[in-house]
């Protein structure tokens, strides 16, 4: 019997995108992709989500920044992952009016971060968190409402990747707060589900601070040929464990000295 051919990396990588993909548009979870390529292999996987993201952008969509994902040890533990990784923000990503329509999403949790909105441009080599300091305009925050097009979340560090970083949704708060002395890693963070605390953590969960966050993000994209600008939205990870959401749910986090940020999923069949 005649062995089955063997499949290229590009075959591969188009393999992935497409089954990712399907999943997005059926809400029809798919298994993990880490089954096309060698164990461990991150090149492979950031390539499937690049692919994924210049398909998106073929289709209209528009970026407004990147999220880092993985860098709290507790999500990290929840997942089986030792290490962070990144996507892509996207226009439609952000929640409009804090509400997620019913039927959206395949499996969606919540976790609760700081974003950082920069002002101006990162340089295009290794950044250090003053480097960010310096460029970030003013911080607030925000809900990220992850999603993974795998069945069961039963995923590795390639699946995360190659799924943009597992990203769904996100919201952010409504008022803008200047950094000036405020040390991030000594921030505080309670997410609440209806009411009861389901999710607690500091800025120093955020690998030792949301600011040292983005400097790893700034310098592996800067290592890509692809350094962060003025204007975009940072998503700086986790600061506690994420949190499954059901219709119905209605989550608010607080972040000491930033404020706090809610958002509601809709209940089945209201059509929101």
């Amino acid at each position: 019997m005649p062995a089955p051919p063997v499949r290229t990396t590009s075959e591969a990588v188009n393999e992935a995108a497409d089954a990712l993909d399907r999943a997005a548009r059926t809400l029809v979870p798919c298994p993990p992709v880490r089954t096309l390529f060698d164990e461990g292999d991150l090149a492979s996987a950031y390539a499937v989500q690049r692919l994924t993201v210049r398909r998106a952008l073929a289709e209209g969509r528009r970026t407004t920044g990147r999220k880092i994902g993985l860098t709290s040890p507790a999500v990290q533990r929840q997942l089986g992952v030792d290490q962070p990784d990144f996507g892509t923000l996207f226009a439609d990503m952000a929640v409009p009016g804090g509400v997620v329509p019913a039927g959206l999403l395949l499996q969606p949790k919540v976790e609760a971060e700081v974003a950082l909105v920069l002002g101006r441009d990162l340089p295009q080599h290794l950044c250090t968190p003053r480097d960010v300091l310096r460029a970030v305009a003013y911080a607030l925050p925000a809900l990220e409402i992850v999603d993974s097009r795998v069945a069961d979340w039963d995923i590795s560090i390639v699946d995360t990747i190659a799924d943009n970083a597992s990203c769904g949704l996100y919201v952010l708060g409504d008022r803008p707060v200047p950094l000036g002395s405020l040390d991030l890693s000594t921030v505080t963070m309670t997410l609440e589900r209806s009411g009861a605390t389901v999710s607690e953590g500091t800025g120093a969960d955020c690998l030792g601070s949301p600011l040292a966050a983005a400097a790893w993000l700034a310098s592996a994209l800067a290592q890509r040929g692809d350094p962060l600008r003025a204007g975009e939205t940072l998503l700086t990870g986790a600061l506690g464990p994420m949190v499954p959401a059901a219709p119905g749910d209605t989550f608010e986090a607080r972040i000491s000295h930033l404020g706090s940020v809610r958002v509601e999923f809709a209940p089945e069949g209201s059509g929101r």
